[in-house]
């Protein structure tokens, strides 16, 4: 068992620099200021994402956003693959990839995104090396040249826009302490959230064009509500966790599923792995 006095190691999984952002950003900021390392690994460059930049400039932009942003949640590091946005694919290499952040970051947990089958085609594909990995984090004669860990890490899917159809709020956290540095994170990634989401949506011309930081927090809040604020969904696994009473008094929150691969862990094992969570059941 873990001690609950060391650090926990963490480790997000997306398949593009900013998704670890966007879906766990704010639990991942209350980890880290409790005091444990959290790690976000992108499995491509995301040098597609834009409708004017070239691939290269773009894949540079875009590493630099994503270590402001892990600046700003406190997140130890920002990972990203050098594998083209839009072409990734579950194959054995990037299995083993993610096999290996899991075991460089001795993660004791792990967030990945769904591999549902709506969606972007690089989500899901990260979705799928990722809870396959998983599967191999404790056999030693599978990537033989990395520790294997002791224990097999707990292993959570965070939603997106193709899985939210599909996703269980078995998990949830209040992340009204962190709401800040997550839109925070969000704002470091401009070339997403005011450059290439807002052209291809539609919403250009609601872009703030000064750097006042209420308008940029409004029109974040706005277009991407559904992954800030906490749905009505999502009040009755925050009961679960937090107690009925607080979870009416939530604003924002982020959800998670167990993974489909094996028994749902015990809530003893999950508030052990997720300390922000409350106490009272």
């Amino acid at each position: 068992m873990t001690d609950p006095h060391l650090p926990l190691h963490v480790l997000v999984v997306g398949a593009h620099p900013d998704e670890a952002d966007m879906y766990a950003g704010g639990t991942a900021a209350l980890y880290a200021a409790l005091g444990h390392d959290v790690t976000f690994l992108s499995l491509t460059c995301g040098d597609a994402g834009h409708h004017e930049i070239g691939r290269f400039a773009l894949a540079a932009r875009r590493a630099d956003e994503a270590q402001e942003a892990a600046r700003r949640l406190g997140v130890r590091a920002y990972r990203i693959e050098d594998v083209h946005d839009g072409e990734l694919m579950p194959t054995l290499h990037t299995r083993l990839r993610v096999l290996h952040a899991i075991r460089t970051t001795r993660a004791d947990v792990v967030l990945s995104l769904h591999y549902a089958p709506d969606g972007h085609p690089d989500h899901r594909a990260s979705g799928r090396a990722t809870v396959d990995a998983v599967q191999f984090a404790t056999l030693r004669n599978v990537l033989p040249e990395v520790p294997a860990l002791e224990r097999p890490p707990l292993h959570l899917l965070m939603p997106d826009y193709g899985s939210r159809a599909v996703h269980r709020h078995d998990v949830a956290v209040d992340v009204d302490a962190t709401i800040e540095q997550k839109l925070g994170a969000c704002d470091a990634h401009a070339t997403q959230f005011y450059e290439f989401a807002p052209y291809g949506r539609g919403f250009l011309a609601e872009v703030p064009c000064d750097k006042d930081w209420d308008s940029k927090r409004a029109y974040l809040l706005k277009h991407w509500a559904e992954f800030m604020y906490a749905q009505p969904d999502m009040r009755t696994s925050l009961a679960s966790w937090y107690g009925s009473q607080h979870a009416q008094l939530v604003t924002f929150a982020e959800t998670f599923q167990y993974s489909p691969r094996g028994a749902a862990p015990d809530p003893a094992t999950v508030r052990r792995l997720l300390p922000m969570l409350s106490p009272v059941a």
